[in-house]
């Protein structure tokens, strides 16, 4: 430990991804894919000799003890890590340019999973395995981010329930360690069993399932860290079929909520979990919106006569159902059967549902994207009192302390975020618009990026959107606003806010 803190905390970063290489070159020399085992050996090699240099240059120094050097860390890794992840990736693919190369390793690292190379057998397999890999490592990032760096300064969502000011760390007892490293060694040490644990049990049970290795290990990846990263064209071509989803769907409630992920602290243990804000509000639109999508297939179906077909009609229920949480958890993945309860009932792909749900996004301190369930639970509630106060202008709202605050300075920071979340967007669809694009091509890639819900340009609109078809600049920019989706915009504004830069 002594060890680890006496060197840059981006430092550490940049040296456990240089280290992760050498599980993709493992695995191609297994395959005797030599080429490009090469490729991945020598860029870890390379990097982790140059990574020693720095170490030993740069240990020792006075760890930073501001706010703002934790911030500024986490932007550092999205901004140092991903051309770093790159390299062995464009020596794998030669006939790729780096730009491309950057593209998706952050689209990986920011857990998107938007990919330029959805042509069945573009990539060798070793390399998709380190698409997988980078963005399961990039889930874990945000995980022990959010606990050991965002937590205490009350950002991340944790700003609707703490009553604290957004950006300014508070005397606790996790804030009294003294450097951000020593926070994040500790909180890595104490996810990472569980987090890897539910990897490979996902990983067991997709086997057993009839799923191939490979496929079935970046599913469980992609599924833990809601990349949504397969090395299948979809995730509906893979062999496990109806039991593969079933697993996956069970696996994506870790994402609507952090009681579920075993290590995780801020937890209110008190509070019963089927009273859990978040919880309760996944379950509303996890049972609302497939209602919604079977009526509105059902009253489709009426005129293709199709509605006295049960089986179709239990494959819509179901599509629906594994949809809608996908997307609410920001994973991406699509049912198999969201296309038969498309062609039962003869109507087209309800994107603007698809769009709402990766905005409302999953729980806090969870590797899901969007506005996050919280932040919707607490404008809810204080909608919620105010049309009670309409009714009874002198009535007294209850249910304790920690209920009002939710509901008067929660809601606030709540409705401070959605409104820059919304302004994030149209920022991010005028800027892809400059680049060339139509508004509604800009204005779903611009959300898919800030929700790092990749997989809505293929599913959200009629024709689908190949994120391989954009621009140097429109490729930047959408890289950009993965970005400020993963880091979200109350955290940039505190590291940009002037009271952080004074000593």
């Amino acid at each position: 430990m002594r060890r680890v803190r006496s060197v840059p905390l981006i430092v550490v970063l940049m040296a456990g991804g240089a280290a992760a290489m050498y599980v993709p070159a493992a695995h191609a020399v297994a395959l005797r894919q030599h080429e490009v085992a090469r490729a991945f050996f020598y860029a870890g090699t390379f990097l982790l000799i140059l990574i020693a240099m720095i170490a030993i240059a740069t240990q020792n120094r006075p760890p930073p003890r501001a706010a703002r050097a934790h911030l500024s860390t986490l932007v550092g890794a999205y901004l140092i890590l991903p051309p770093m992840l790159a390299l062995p990736f464009q020596m794998a693919v030669p006939d790729t340019s780096f730009t491309n190369a950057w593209f998706e390793m952050l689209s990986s690292f920011t857990t998107t999973g938007a990919t330029l190379y959805d042509t069945p057998g573009r990539l060798p397999p070793s390399v998709h395995l380190w698409r997988a890999l980078v963005g399961w490592l990039g889930g874990f990032f945000v995980l022990t981010a959010a606990m050991a760096v965002l937590a205490p300064l009350s950002l991340g969502g944790m700003e609707v329930i703490s009553g604290h000011v957004p950006g300014r760390e508070q005397a606790s007892q996790i804030t009294r360690i003294a450097d951000p490293t020593e926070r994040l060694v500790r909180q890595s040490l104490a996810l990472f069993p569980a987090y890897g644990g539910l990897t490979l049990a996902l990983w067991g049970l997709l086997l057993l399932a009839g799923e191939t290795g490979l496929v079935g290990l970046c599913h469980a990846m992609g599924t833990l860290s809601t990349s949504g990263i397969s090395p299948l064209e979809t995730m509906t071509a893979g062999e496990a079929g109806f039991r593969g989803e079933f697993l996956i769907f069970l696996f994506l409630f870790l994402a609507v909520t952090r009681r579920l992920m075993p290590g995780t602290s801020m937890v209110y243990r008190d509070t019963p979990i089927q009273r859990d804000p978040e919880v309760m509000m996944a379950f509303f639109f996890l049972i609302g919106v497939p209602v919604v999508l079977f009526l509105r297939h059902w009253i489709g179906a009426i005129e293709t006569e199709e509605t006295q077909n049960i089986a179709a009609a239990a494959r819509a229920m179901w599509g629906g159902l594994f949809t809608t949480l996908s997307f609410l958890t920001t994973t991406g993945y699509e049912s198999r059967d969201w296309v038969a309860s498309r062609s039962w009932s003869g109507l087209g792909t309800p994107g603007l549902i698809l769009l709402g749900l990766a905005i409302v996004g999953g729980g806090v301190a969870t590797t899901a994207g969007g506005v996050k369930l919280l932040r919707v639970y607490a404008l809810y509630r204080h909608a919620e009192r105010e049309l009670e106060r309409i009714v009874h202008p002198s009535s007294i709202g209850g249910q304790g302390v920690v209920a009002r605050r939710l509901r008067r300075e929660g809601a606030y920071m709540a409705w401070i975020f959605f409104m820059l979340f919304a302004f994030s967007i149209a920022v991010v669809t005028a800027a892809l618009s400059l680049a060339g694009l139509g508004f509604e091509r800009a204005m779903v890639l611009g959300i898919a990026a800030l929700t790092t819900t990749g997989p809505l340009a293929d599913l959200a609109v009629e024709t689908p959107i190949r994120w391989s078809e954009l621009g140097p600049a429109a490729k930047v920019i959408a890289g950009a606003a993965m970005i400020v989706g993963r880091m979200e915009t109350l955290a940039i504004l505190a590291l940009l806010a002037p009271a952080s830069w004074r000593r």
